[in-house]
């Protein structure tokens, strides 16, 4: 009989390789990162274009987006819905998707239709029709759908502690998706004049994984895209950031049960030397089911499902945050036990909780990689962040070699509750009166999504 008491310890430790890439770059000057994978007959083709939401131009927040739902609605020989047929005839799956800082379009496909598949790709890439009826078309889309973001308190309070964390003149404040007055603003024309001047190989870097041979698809990359030389031009986003004052900013929502509470403040970039410390410090404090805000937001004190902070990272800008959803009768308690916790914080964690963490990043490690999105996903980072191409092999070595006066700096540098503002979501007829005892000042957000 198996005494179930008692926790079984593992056997032995577990190897783990890093997958290799080659690197190499197209007659056209694009990068290429390549990485063999030939457990299955499948290849995936993932482009990373420095050309996201932050290159909106003002009066017209959204392009970037409407442009990636525009690009692929026609292409070389064929209409919208010929090019999908296509796709699927051969099984393949096309997507473009877009953030603040990259427009991604990703192609995964069966081995044997590889070529036929990356000349369609190539198609949208370099022969897009940008035609008015299809671009009408998805820019009503974008309007409805910002028209259901404003009945949805997650989204608008997401929208609103990035408004006023980074303020207007800086781009990363604005929603991907955009204002709903500067979509309307948009026109055709702006979207192909953003596709002459950002749409380059220069800002681009393609990830292949899966099965083949570096010489294969160097060959089949140049024969497709290699041809692709829009030169555009070179200029980066302007980012600024700005001293936030710790208001509560409260948008209302009718009769609304619970309510979403974000609150942070700005922090370091990705690259920053303490990144490591950060990261395990996080671990600890809301970045994990057992981390202390969860445990007591969620199994102490019962006010929600789950509670969790993070050092959220865009190529130009971080900041650290909180996220929860509560019932709105605890918005007041939920604020005071999480304004507790980043307090204790920077007091210092323990050894066991060190230990804790630095284990849980350790073991987690190999499944970043089990798949071939998943290495596509993490040489992207690579790619968006400008980290070495070693990165990856010495990652476990960077997390062991972190302290317990390492991660209590991080928490004394990068932990600021006085500075954070506070943004929440919900009913102000019952909120409103349990945000007295923080001193703050209170500012009502009406229509933040407009």
């Amino acid at each position: 009989m198996i005494n179930r008491t008692i926790k079984p310890e593992p056997s032995e430790e577990i190897t783990f390789h890093l997958p290799k890439f080659e690197k190499f770059i197209l007659k056209n000057g694009l990068t290429v990162y390549f990485i063999k994978r030939n457990q299955l007959p499948i290849l995936g083709f993932n482009t990373v274009l420095n050309a996201g939401s932050k290159y909106d131009p003002a009066g017209k927040k959204g392009m970037v987006n409407l442009f990636s739902l525009v690009i692929d609605e026609g292409a070389g020989d064929f209409d919208a819905l010929q090019l999908n047929d296509e796709f699927d005839i051969l099984g393949s799956n096309f997507d473009i998707s877009t953030n603040n800082d990259n427009i991604f379009l990703s192609l995964r496909t069966l081995k044997e239709n590889k070529e036929r598949s990356l000349e369609l790709f190539s198609a949208v890439i370099k022969k897009p029709h940008f035609k008015e009826e299809a671009f009408a078309r998805e820019q009503r889309k974008v309007l409805t759908r910002i028209l259901q973001l404003k009945d949805d308190p997650e989204e608008l309070a997401n929208i609103v502690f990035e408004n006023q964390l980074f303020g207007k003149e800086n781009p990363y404040a604005y929603p991907v998706i955009g204002m709903e007055e500067d979509v309307k603003n948009i026109t055709i024309e702006d979207l192909k004049h953003f596709y002459s001047n950002y749409f380059t190989p220069m800002r681009a870097t393609i990830i292949v994984t899966g099965d083949s041979e570096k010489e294969e698809i160097e060959q089949l990359l140049n024969k497709y895209l290699g041809d692709w030389n829009t030169k555009g031009i070179f200029t980066n986003a302007e980012i600024s950031n700005r001293e936030n004052e710790g208001n509560i900013y409260l948008i209302h929502k009718e009769g609304a049960v619970q309510a979403e509470i974000r609150l942070g403040h700005i922090s370091s970039g990705r690259n920053s030397e303490d990144y490591f410390s950060k990261m395990i410090l996080n671990n600890v404090l809301g970045g994990q089911f057992t981390s202390r805000i969860n445990l007591n937001l969620r199994e102490n004190k019962g006010y929600t499902y789950g509670a969790f902070s993070r050092f959220n990272y865009y190529k130009d800008a971080g900041y650290f945050y909180v996220s929860t959803s509560v019932n709105a009768e605890n918005t007041g308690n939920a604020l005071r036990e999480i304004f507790k916790e980043l307090n204790e914080i920077k007091e210092g964690a323990t050894t066991e909780e060190l230990d804790f963490a630095k284990s849980s990043l350790i073991r987690k490690f190999p499944s970043n990689f089990e798949t071939n999105r998943h290495i596509a996903s993490n040489i992207s980072a690579l790619v968006i962040h400008s980290l070495p191409d070693a990165y990856f092999d010495t990652y476990l070595d960077n997390i062991k070699k972190v302290t317990i006066s390492d991660v209590n700096k991080s928490a004394m540098d990068s932990i600021h509750p006085e500075k954070s503002l506070v943004v929440i979501a919900g009913d102000r007829n019952v909120i409103s009166s349990q945000l007295g005892e923080f001193g703050r000042k209170i500012i009502e957000i009406d229509n933040p999504a407009a």
